[in-house]
């Protein structure tokens, strides 16, 4: 029995700030999904919203907000929130109803309107939630971690702040083809380096914005893609929303200690790694079989972070992949060919659905300027707040 799902529509609001309401984004994002299938939204069976905490309560219940929106016609509906993996959270629901036979044509709608500057906790006194006690105790920002991440791979590994800017330099080349990215400017190093501090070592062109933004996918059992004539449509073939494993001994946002080691032998893949190798393991490939990959780039050094944790190479080994030119458009293996968050910035409900949409458009062959050629494998990964795994395989 196939596991796979077909993906019959892609569809996005640009990125910016835009100053109106999550719900006008997601509803145009949502209408191009289904233009881009062929479909009507009373078709649709089942609405699956990613949450936004900063949208009031219709940003709670995120589903029900887009499906009042696009006008009530009885679609089942469930909102999904786990911070920046709530797309691929909602991903997954979706999937999981139509492989269970409770749907067969799902949409699912990710959008954000961000406020300026680095997010913060929703309000309230809450000393046991350690996202608010890391800003209340600690005073850390977002950035604060990305720069802690970023001292520890030049102190294990030797990386360097021209590294990290070279990540920059890659992802704004490819954002700047993306007709949905906010950065469409080409960025050299020497911007980079100019750019001010903010978490040393990383400078302002290091870290991504906060955007206004949205996503939408419409997703269909393999049947129905058939019936539609859709005889080879780009498959979900893995969803991995893996939790951590204890003891967790490198630190991650938003926790401020780390657990000891002493009695209990950490684990054999840390908490990013695993969530790649769940997405392997279930969708049958390696890291070989990647045409291109879409990661979490909050900070430059985060990339590469990441080229690590999916296994593109070994532990310490990403600046020398990036100097190389493998993860670049035109490399063996791009990674981030839409611009990534460097060129798009985080509209976090959204962002996860966002990878998936470019996994779309370049499995088809219709990214344009960015395109990969023979495209056949994506993979797209990142975390969320509360050990939230999040990575998509997608496949033609």
């Amino acid at each position: 029995m196939t596991r796979d799902v077909a993906v019959l529509g892609a569809g996005m609001h640009p990125w910016g700030k835009w100053g109106r309401s999550f719900v006008e984004y997601g509803t145009k994002a949502a209408r191009e999904a289904l233009a881009d299938a062929g479909l009507e939204w009373s078709e649709v069976q089942s609405v699956v919203g990613a949450d936004t905490v900063r949208g009031g309560y219709p940003g709670y219940v995120a589903g029900a907000a887009f499906a009042k929106a696009l006008g009530w016609q009885g679609a089942r509906v469930t909102s999904v929130y786990a911070a920046c993996a709530s797309g691929a959270q909602a991903i997954g629901t979706a999937r999981s109803q139509i492989l269970a036979g409770m749907a067969d044509v799902a949409l699912v709608v990710g959008a954000d309107a961000a406020p300026k500057g680095f997010f913060a906790p929703a309000g309230g006194e809450r000393p046991d939630d350690p996202d608010w006690l890391r800003f209340r105790v600690l005073g850390a920002t977002n950035p604060a971690y990305f720069g802690l991440y970023a001292r520890r791979r030049m102190a294990l590994y030797g990386d360097t702040t021209e590294d990290f800017a070279q990540v920059k330099v890659k992802n704004s080349a490819a954002g700047a083809a993306n007709p949905y990215a906010r950065y469409r400017k080409r960025v050299t190093a020497e911007e980079v380096a100019a750019s001010a501090v903010v978490a040393d070592p990383l400078r302002l062109l290091d870290i991504c914005a906060t955007s206004d933004g949205a996503a939408a996918l419409v997703l269909t059992s393999m049947e129905f893609a058939r019936r539609h004539g859709a005889a080879d449509p780009v498959r979900i073939r893995a969803v991995s929303t893996a939790t951590p494993h204890y003891p967790r001994t490198v630190l991650d946002l938003p926790d401020i200690a780390t657990d000891s080691a002493a009695a209990v032998p950490e684990p054999a893949t840390g908490f990013r790694a695993s969530i790649a190798r769940n997405a392997y393991e279930e969708a049958g490939i390696g890291p070989g079989d990647l045409s291109l990959a879409e990661v979490y780039d909050l900070s430059t050094a985060l990339e590469l972070e990441w080229y690590e944790d999916l296994g593109l190479c070994g532990t310490g080994e990403a600046a020398g992949l990036l100097r190389e030119g493998a993860t670049a458009l035109g490399g063996r293996l791009p990674v981030n060919p839409s611009g990534g968050l460097s060129s798009f910035g985080e509209a976090v409900p959204a962002q996860a659905i966002a990878q998936v949409c470019e996994l779309t458009r370049q499995l088809r062959g219709q990214a344009g300027k960015r395109q990969v050629p023979c495209a056949r494998v994506g993979m797209t990964v990142n975390q969320g707040l509360f050990g939230h795994g999040s990575a998509v395989v997608a496949v033609r």
